[in-house]
């Protein structure tokens, strides 16, 4: 299977996020694009060179992560699965909020309340799988003497 394969129809438009669509064909490509739109055929070691690609041209779109964790439900990986569709969502913060969010989920690092309270915060901004394992966290944490 080429890294390419497994791919399916958006789940990600420029007016938002929208239902995914049924996979027909895993090997299709059409519309795969970069994060900032550039379909991933123009990423190129020429555009490159030609000064035609930029840092937004290498960060993953949201609809690559979920045609990968459609391939991985396929194989029998629902966890790995999960975790692209988290990702999926995560591409919609900026790289410092990541960065934080990744910061409070180290064990002693946050209190139950604070990890509850940021997972209440994705949940507003619409990202529903990383407020759930925030809140998982934190109660998995607290049961654990892991909390700060």
């Amino acid at each position: 299977m080429s890294h390419r394969a497994g791919w399916l129809g958006p789940s990600w438009h420029q007016s938002g996020w929208t239902d995914v669509a049924d996979v027909t064909d895993v090997a299709d490509v059409t519309g795969v694009r970069a994060l900032s739109g550039k379909p991933v055929d123009g990423l190129t070691v020429e555009a490159v060179r030609a000064g035609e690609v930029g840092v937004a041209d290498l960060r993953i779109h949201p609809e690559t992560l979920e045609r990968q964790a459609v391939v991985a439900e396929q194989h029998g990986n629902p966890q790995l699965a999960e975790n692209l569709r988290r990702a999926a969502e995560l591409t919609r913060l900026p790289d410092d909020e990541v960065l934080a969010i990744y910061e409070a989920l180290r064990p002693g690092r946050s209190t139950p309340a604070q990890l509850t309270e940021l997972a209440a915060s994705l949940d507003a901004r619409g990202l529903p799988r990383c407020a759930a394992l925030l809140t998982e966290a934190a109660e998995v944490y607290a049961r654990r003497g892991l909390s700060a």
